[in-house]
């Protein structure tokens, strides 16, 4: 392919004339906008609703100016650490989400062909394009034949051919052109780039796009609940208000309702109250940070699934992974290395007792019939062979890794390099559906003729005689064809890929192979095992999910990999090639799905059916892919596991790019999965236990002849500890061994668990029974005196202060689900920070307080007290705990 790009200084004079390729970055929601979009949520009216009632009853001397303080500052803080929170971690998961999702193409650069990123592209460059590339800009097809779906400019799924060509027509019907964003299907060529960025027409549209994001079942759930919760609270509200009423008018004045409507202040007062405590209800009751926990808990994580090679593209497949329990996997790179070598060739000799003669390397091979295989494989090929490369790993770019371990065996990029190309006529480049590929040349001798390589069962099939070691042409018997099949089956079964090599006279269709072919002959090539593939699919078994291994090969090569891995393991496991499932009905695919292990000689077509027949019977289903024909499947999956090495399209399909392409990472990302889900359910436990005890407490008061034992103010500060303050505290919590050893999460599974319930119910009671006898109990008055004498402002605040490290200590106890609470505590340092500035705020509080937070400052005894009562709640969990699992 002689074709030269621009020179540096040519670039630099394109960038300065047309500008670069980038696009002007969409308008994001800024720090201000989220702010004033977290103002309109209902609590925050609620609280501004407040806001005013209490700034008019303070003019008019019901109420304490500092009431109204109270309330405004909980409104900011409650919008700005929430905001602050979010914008950051959505800032932190775009920001690195745009760093590890760049697009590389391959652009000719003076006399050799670069690795250029999409945003350095600039007019006049020459791009070379392959089926899977995203074109990057609007130009036009100057070498090649290409194949191009604008579904995302026209709508319209078909594919639509491009040719080379000059022309003045800009539009999408023109059989030259081709536009950013469309998506090479088939074929090769190469492209010049004449608009770039915002001047493309796909620039002009991407100003008006908006990327809609799926939501996840998690957040779905998260809603709901929030959404039950809200309304439990707010109808709790409501009827805590009328029963202080009921309790003033009717308990307080025996119903004596002309003496009390008489004392219109004291009216005044108790309506206030009544408010101020249905506010309270409804701060306390409505759970505002649990839909923003799941991207506060990814963004946590971003970065250590990152170093995982785990790059999430929509928050769906990370929340729904925690569910998966059937995964469909690629062999090649996820399972093997992806480092194809071709370690031998075999040719015919019917000489030979096996009929073969075998080669570990091209010098072993006979001159003549080197010449051809060297022919054979360096004409057809989707690769190119960069000469002048400065860098090794550019010298042979494109195409397939098949297809860089055959040139490499033929040495292509040095031997090749030496002698001048023969002139191509037509090729049909190699897919998962055709299984070869076919290159039409003219020889420099004179004459014409076609080059094929591909599936070894398919290109023998057609052969009718071969090439001898001298390069003679043979005729092939039936009875030899019939030993070279089997020959191959046993290379295949020691785990070999077998590709081969013919020539015929004819041309070949996209269709179907052509009859008598002339065999070259076959070449070995081995993918070796990862280290880590056998106990990474372990680790994915014991976690319940049932792996299923997809690959091209043939079945030999499948069943004898599949056994290298521990996928086959016994006779009940069940191993299909394409062409037997395609005459199994979906029942019987069903059937054997619980079994199925290996599908070889898979198609695309296969992996959409497998999607859909695991749906059918209720399984969560994991798809990897890495071609144009994937992005189906990968769509339709519930998780799309697009693989780092594979194309822009699938990886666009996907929801999780698996950025090494090894299974070990799909184990990482399952296993984060698991854990941010078990993060959620944590902070879930430990918010509805504040809920059912606070809410206890506020009800109870007034009966007990406290009517606000804690002030508005009081339990603002603790709606703050238990919504945007613990969901930090239990974002950061580890990745632990045993969550792998779990079952998969049934995809309609309940947020909350019969566990959760206990802790809730058990410990929110508890903590509500112990403010109680806190509140009523003459020994504990006792313990608060001063000069003698009972002090209220010290009891009342010791109050405060113990509910608060109530709740505090029993973060330790919803954190683990063992007994020993600091287990792997040190890996989630941002629990202890939180927790600690927790407690030290609160002691702040209690000194500085003041008559805002009705608090005054205690004695180290007092402290005591209020430590050890407070901590009580450790001791009692455990207790539960224990009791829990002799039930169970």
């Amino acid at each position: 392919m002689n074709i030269k790009g621009l020179t540096e200084q040519e670039v630099e004079a394109s960038r300065q004339k047309h500008g670069t390729n980038q696009l002007t970055v969409q308008e994001v929601e800024t720090f201000w906008d989220k702010l004033m979009d977290n103002l309109k949520d209902p609590m925050i009216i609620i609280l501004i609703v407040a806001l005013v009632v209490v700034v008019i009853l303070a003019i008019f001397g019901f109420t304490e100016w500092y009431e109204g303080v109270g309330i405004a500052a909980a409104v900011a803080l409650a919008t700005l650490v929430s905001t602050g929170s979010e914008f950051k971690n959505e800032q932190t998961f775009q920001k690195l989400q745009e760093e590890a999702s760049k697009i590389f193409l391959n652009v000719f650069r003076g006399d050799a062909l670069k690795v250029i990123g999409i945003d350095d592209i600039v007019v006049e460059d020459k791009v070379f394009l392959q089926p899977g590339d995203k074109i990057p800009a609007d130009g036009r097809l100057i070498d090649g034949k290409i194949k191009v779906n604008q579904a995302m400019l026209t709508g319209e799924p078909e594919a639509v051919t491009k040719t080379p060509g000059e022309t003045e027509e800009r539009n999408l019907e023109n059989p030259h052109l081709i536009y950013r964003g469309t998506i090479v299907e088939d074929g090769e060529g190469v492209m010049e780039v004449q608009e770039v960025g915002d001047k493309t027409r796909f620039g002009e549209l991407a100003k008006d796009l908006k990327s809609e994001e799926r939501p996840g079942p998690m957040r779905v759930k998260l809603s709901k609940l929030a959404d039950d919760i809200a309304k439990f609270g707010y109808i709790g509200a409501t009827f805590i208000a009328f029963a202080f009423m009921f309790k003033v008018i009717y308990m307080d004045h025996a119903g004596e309702l002309g003496i009390y409507f008489s004392q219109w202040g004291l009216v005044i007062k108790d309506v206030v109250t009544a408010l101020i405590l249905a506010v309270i209800i409804i701060v306390v009751a409505v759970p505002e940070g649990l839909p923003m926990m799941i991207a506060i808990v990814l963004a946590q994580n971003m970065r250590k699934l990152l170093k995982s090679n785990v790059l999430v593209r929509q928050l769906l497949g990370i929340e729904t992974s925690g569910s998966l329990n059937i995964l469909f996997s690629d062999k090649t790179g996820t399972i093997t290395q992806g480092k194809l070598e071709a370690v031998g060739f075999l040719s015919v000799n019917e000489g030979n007792e096996d009929h073969v003669n075998a080669y570990k390397t091209f010098d072993d091979m006979p001159p003549e019939l080197a010449r051809l295989l060297d022919m054979s494989f360096r004409e057809n090929t989707s690769c190119v062979v960069n000469c002048k490369a400065e860098k090794e790993i550019e010298r042979i770019l494109g195409g397939n890794s098949t297809e860089r371990a055959l040139l490499r065996f033929i040495k292509a990029d040095t031997q090749g390099c030496m002698e001048e190309p023969q002139e191509l006529i037509s090729e049909i480049l190699f897919n998962s559906t055709r299984k070869f590929s076919a290159a039409r040349i003219k020889m420099k001798e004179g004459g014409e003729i076609t080059l094929l390589k591909g599936a070894a069962e398919k290109v023998l099939a057609q052969c009718t005689t071969y090439y001898d070691a001298d390069g003679n042409i043979q005729p092939l018997a039936e009875e030899t064809k019939t030993l070279l099949s089997d020959q191959m089956d046993k290379k295949a079964d020691d785990g070999f890929r077998i590709i081969a090599a013919a020539t015929t006279e004819q041309e070949a269709s996209e269709e179907d192979l052509p009859e008598a072919l002339t065999l070259v002959g076959f070449s070995l090539i081995r993918d070796e095992l990862r280290e880590d593939s056998e106990p990474a699919i372990g680790t994915l078994k014991g976690a319940g999910i049932h792996v299923v291994m997809l690959t091209g090969d043939r079945h030999g090569t499948a069943k004898a990999i599949a056994k290298d891995v521990g996928l086959i393991s016994s006779d009940e496991d069940v191993a299909v090639e394409s062409s037997e499932m395609a005459k199994l009905s979906d029942d019987e695919v069903k059937q054997i799905l619980p079994n199925l292990k290996v599908v070889s000689r898979c198609l695309p077509q296969d992996k959409t059916r497998l999607v859909k027949l695991a749906q059918d019977i209720g399984l969560v289903v994991g798809m990897t892919g890495d071609g144009v024909n994937d992005s189906p499947a990968l769509s339709n999956a519930d998780i799309g596991f697009g693989l780092g090495s594979g194309t822009e399209v699938a990886k666009e399909a996907s929801d999780i790019v698996i950025l090494d392409d090894d299974i070990r990472s799909i184990a990482h990302a399952v296993h984060y999965g698991r854990t941010i889900y078990r993060s959620v359910q944590k902070f879930i436990t430990f918010q509805l236990t504040v809920n059912v005890s606070a809410i206890l407490i506020a009800f109870l008061g007034p009966f007990l002849g406290f009517e606000l034992p804690l002030t508005m103010i009081q339990l603002l500060w603790v709606n703050l500890i238990m919504d945007t303050l613990a969901a930090l505290a239990f974002s950061g919590e580890p990745p632990l061994p045993k969550h792998m050893e779990e079952k998969p999460k049934d995809r309609e599974e309940k947020l909350i668990t019969k566990e959760m319930w206990s802790s809730i119910l058990c410990n929110g009671i508890f903590i509500a029974l112990l403010s109680v006898f806190f509140l009523k109990s003459d020994l504990i008055r006792g313990l608060f005196q001063r000069g003698g004498a009972f002090s209220e402002p010290v009891f009342l605040t010791s109050f405060f202060a113990m509910f608060v490290f109530l709740n505090n200590f029993n973060k330790f106890n919803v954190r683990v689900e063992e007994m020993n609470l600091f287990d792997h505590i040190f890996e989630n340092k941002g629990f202890l920070q939180v927790v600690g500035m927790i407690f030290i705020i609160q002691i702040l509080i209690t000194y500085l307080g003041g008559d805002m937070f009705r608090t005054v400052g205690l004695s180290l005894a007092e402290w005591f007290y209020v430590i050890l009562l407070s901590i009580i709640i450790v001791p009692f969990d455990l207790a539960r705990k224990a009791i829990m699992k002799r039930e169970t």
